[in-house]
């Protein structure tokens, strides 16, 4: 009898007769051989030299040619350009945090200004619509209804017992593009790659956690391809009790000091979340706290431009969720951290656009809870222009998430009243962003003092080049993640996020001013990231939440000591 595709035939049907047998599925504490090429944390692929590979019984297995670090970085580099597609290059990045760690982040370490889009936004918002049909090999841990009293031990599953960071979505919001559910672990694992690269907490100590309740995105519960729970979100107590029971297993198998960093959840559950865990755990939302931190850090640099303090400008806000009203409330702690002014009244000089038109005290009954501290005396207004024209704010912050809404009329309306306006348009992905960087400089002609969330080409105007900042929270989150595990601090404080911000306010020199930049190039950022780290840690020993004693001299230098490089180890 002919077997199918060429196979042997089995005469005696052993195979079939074991078939229905459990075996075991052993596996060597050494790698050695065969299984070390195809671990990740140890493969160095053609770098293994003549003695590795006698003494781990790797000849044969590979080719004979020996290469270096190097020389394997500069030919996956020469491999990514020749991509045209954006996604090609993040699913061949990925391929390569598959097959060999430290290569890829010392890739991405190396080539931070090309790579830090390809693995984060924008091009991992396309990973994730797409995630049912690019997905390879499960990354990270998924955590679904079906688990509910079973957490603890799906935690278990996990190969790795010191944790340090993890980072935990529900995929309800993923940037600006909605509910992605199960699909949005991409936002976990590119996260995490930061933390590793540009802060250097090491791999093995990252915990990417997607918690599956459902999606109420149709196009992916008719989906054919979809990886998730095919069904509508749990809400209220159901999901409450999954959160609750995750995040006691978390501090029950990890300790007090792990750092739990929410991530795109949607805005009803992301504020409730962290007031609701802050007191009891180590917890950061990076799209309130994180945002915020990188903001108020671009505003810091920007006064530097324009003169004057904090509580000399006007501040107008287009979208007051979980980003607009994070980065408010934090201007409003530094300026009355600085000035002695209450809080309430920095807060009067701060005022929000949402979907319905300006936050006014008349709208206070009808609005959401965080939104309330910002709704102040005034005539009701339906759009941003007319709140431009009647605030002349000094500062306009786009946190819409909608594209294409600071038009020509409003950003003239700017610069018209201000010398040097100031201009943020962070919504992601590029598309949702609120201008591009070449219509804030042509419609102020010039005189902005521009930052997108996004990244942005430099732009020409009249003889000039002008390079736009990238208000990113990839300069915070890591350096603070790094100052939170070296430090061993028990919770987060906000004054621990200012301190974040004054530090990257101060790493952007002068030569950067010069060409329009508030935020410093992200060539230098581990450097940037242990200065960041230094200063949250210190923060933490000066509240007295810091666990990590005797306090360490010079905070900097161990802050780069702590740092993971990705160096090829030798093995003996």
């Amino acid at each position: 009898r002919e077997m199918a595709g060429g196979g042997v035939e089995d005469v005696y049907g052993e195979d079939r007769a074991t078939e229905e047998q459990f075996v075991t599925p052993w596996s060597f504490s050494v790698a050695s051989g065969h299984s070390l090429l195809r671990d990740p944390r140890h493969n160095k692929g053609l770098a293994f030299s003549e003695a590795e590979r006698d003494a781990h019984y790797l000849r044969g297995l590979l080719p004979p040619a020996i290469v270096s670090q190097e020389h394997q970085e500069k030919k996956i580099m020469h491999n990514l350009r020749q991509y045209t597609v954006p996604l090609q290059r993040y699913i061949a990045m990925m391929d390569l945090q598959e097959r060999n760690e430290r290569l890829f982040y010392k890739l991405l370490i190396d080539n931070v200004e090309e790579l830090l889009p390809v693995v984060y936004t924008p091009v991992v918002g396309e990973a994730c619509q797409k995630y049912g049909s690019i997905y390879r090999r499960p990354q990270g841990l998924y955590i679904s209804l079906k688990d509910k009293g079973k957490v603890l031990e799906v935690l278990k599953n996990w190969p790795e017992r010191s944790i340090q960071v993890i980072v935990v979505t529900d995929g309800e919001r993923i940037l600006g593009l909605g509910d992605l559910g199960c699909q949005g672990m991409g936002i976990p694992v590119g996260k995490l790659s930061l933390y590793t690269a540009l802060g250097g907490v090491r791999p093995s100590a990252c915990l990417p956690i997607t918690i599956d309740v459902g999606t109420n995105n149709q196009t992916l519960l008719d989906d054919e391809y979809y990886i998730g729970l095919k069904q509508r979100r749990a809400t209220g107590e159901e999901y409450h009790e999954l959160l609750q029971e995750f995040m006691n297993a978390v501090k029950q198998n990890y300790g007090e000091k792990v750092l739990v960093q929410f991530e795109d959840f949607a805005n009803h559950n992301a504020f409730d979340l962290l007031a609701k865990y802050s007191k009891s755990h180590l917890v950061f939302n990076d799209d309130i706290q994180g945002t915020a931190s990188v903001v108020l850090a671009g505003l810091l640099a920007a006064l530097k431009v324009i003169g004057g303090g904090l509580a000399d400008q006007t501040y107008l806000f287009l979208g007051a969720g979980e980003a607009g009203t994070g980065i408010a409330e934090l201007i409003a702690l530094e300026m009355s951290k600085h000035t002695d002014l209450p809080l309430d009244d920095c807060r009067k000089k701060i005022w929000l656009v949402d979907s319905k038109g300006l936050l006014v005290e008349s709208r206070k009954e009808s609005l959401q809870h965080f939104k309330k501290p910002f709704a102040h005396e005034h005539e009701p207004l339906t759009t941003l222009l007319e709140a431009v024209q009647s605030l002349k704010p000094t500062v306009l912050i786009g946190t819409s998430g909608v594209g294409k809404t600071f038009t020509q009329e409003v950003v003239e309306a700017m610069a018209s009243f201000n010398e040097k306006p100031v201009i943020f348009s962070l919504s992601n992905p590029t598309s949702h962003s609120e201008c591009t960087a070449e219509e804030a400089y042509t419609w102020t002609k010039g005189t902005a003092v521009f930052a997108s969330g996004s990244p942005f080409d430099p732009v020409e105007y009249e003889g000039k080049t002008y390079v736009p900042g990238q208000s990113n929270n990839a300069y915070v989150f890591p350096g603070f993640g790094l100052g939170v595990v070296i430090s061993g601090a028990i919770r987060v404080h906000d004054d621990m996020l200012l301190a974040a911000s004054e530090a990257l306010a101060e790493q952007v020199s002068q030569e950067n001013f010069d060409k329009g930049l508030i935020f410093p190039p992200f060539t230098n950022i581990r450097k940037i990231s242990a200065n960041i780290a230094a200063k949250v840690a210190a923060k933490a020993y000066d509240l007295g939440l810091a666990s990590r004693l005797p306090r360490p001299d010079d905070l900097v230098k161990y802050a780069e000591s702590c740092m993971y490089t990705p160096l090829y180890r030798s093995y003996r």
